[in-house]
């Protein structure tokens, strides 16, 4: 009798320590989330990054429609997913849930959303003419708690169309950018108080003389902000409220960026490559050209990174596609064999969710 016991005992544990390495296992998936950007009734689409195995179309709850934009998909912690719905005023959260994600709640925000930023306890939400705060509690979006009016310099209201990216860039101060060419563009830096946007005017900053449009950036610890100058074919290094270098790009139309570590990353439309540049307090460098070329057939249209993997967005020819690639301590990137056909024709956003840490869970 006893050693039957024993023996369904070591059964028992066995299934329990299977059921949780099945657990471990689903929860340990680095996920890659694109949005379908549908019009009408937008989705976002869960795909394993190793396997490249689509788990998971969800809807996103509302309408699609966001162009010229970085981040309009944006994770934080491996275990929250923003995403704008452009054409009806809200941003949808989701959740990791196991093996996937799961539909958590909608946000209104003040104007059509058009980029997503995590930082100082807060979630930061760009939109078509004014950018808004949201309180973050334990990775749980909260009340709304701060506006601010977006502004060109000259104090001109944005046209639609302009806003690019936000991005915390200390727990003072957010940057969004804004395009309006002919103009060289603008670089909003907008005020916070406790990580809520306090609503005073952004103080406008206009992109250095001889450049245009500001786009994509990726920021330093240290506050300092890489930024693509998309349409001049440069990128800008942005301290203090000021632009204080500008070098050449050596590539059509860098416009989205994303870093690991000291590297960043720019996907650049017109030549469909990668390149990977190095800043520092003071200057900016190009470390290679093209670390990683896109041959999906689209123009690159978004970037992210986290987790060892790297993600890029294409889009042409009425079709969109997610190409892969794992990076390693030095920048170096290795393409995955082929590139996810996604099905639709105008994905927008990429964001690479990588495992919680135990420390998040």
């Amino acid at each position: 009798m006893s050693r039957m016991l024993a023996l369904a005992g070591t059964a028992f544990l066995l299934l329990v320590t299977a059921g949780a390495s099945v657990r471990a296992t689903h929860d340990a998936a680095t996920f890659a989330i694109t949005m379908t950007n549908d019009a009408t009734s937008n989705e976002i689409k869960v795909y394993d990054a190793n396997t490249h195995a689509l788990l998971q179309t969800l809807s996103t709850h509302g309408k699609g429609g966001v162009s010229g934009n970085a981040r309009g998909v944006k994770q934080y912690n491996g275990e929250l997913v923003a995403v704008v719905n452009n054409g009806s005023n809200t941003v949808a959260l989701f959740r990791r849930d196991g093996g996937g994600l799961r539909f958590d709640r909608l946000v209104s925000t003040t104007s059509a959303p058009v980029s997503v930023d995590f930082g100082n306890d807060h979630m930061y939400v760009a939109g078509a003419t004014t950018v808004d705060s949201f309180a973050l509690h334990h990775d749980a979006v909260e009340v709304l708690d701060g506006t601010a009016w977006l502004q060109l310099v000259g104090g001109v209201p944005p046209p639609n169309g302009s806003t690019a990216q936000v991005g915390v860039v200390s727990h003072r101060h957010l940057l969004v950018t804004l395009k309006s060419d002919p103009d060289p563009g603008t670089v909003d830096v907008v005020g916070l108080h406790d990580g809520a946007i306090t609503g005073a005017h952004p103080t406008p900053v206009s992109a250095p003389t001889g450049t245009l449009t500001p786009f994509g950036f990726s920021v330093y610890a240290d506050g300092t902000a890489v930024i693509t100058l998309a349409h001049s074919n440069q990128d800008g290094l942005f301290r203090d409220g000021a632009f204080t270098a500008v070098i050449a790009a050596g590539q059509a139309a860098p416009c989205w960026m994303t870093r690991v570590g000291k590297y960043l990353f720019t996907a650049n439309t017109g030549s469909k490559t990668i390149s990977r540049l190095i800043g520092t307090g003071n200057h900016v460098f190009v470390d290679s050209l093209a670390a990683g070329n896109v041959t999906a057939g689209g123009s690159p249209s978004d970037i992210d990174a986290a987790g060892g993997v790297l993600g890029v967005i294409d889009r042409g020819a009425g079709s969109s596609h997610l190409s892969l690639f794992a990076y390693n301590q030095f920048g170096e990137l290795t393409a995955s064999d082929s590139a996810i056909t996604l099905g639709v024709p105008g994905a927008n956003g990429i964001a690479i969710v990588p495992p919680p840490v135990d420390g998040d869970r």
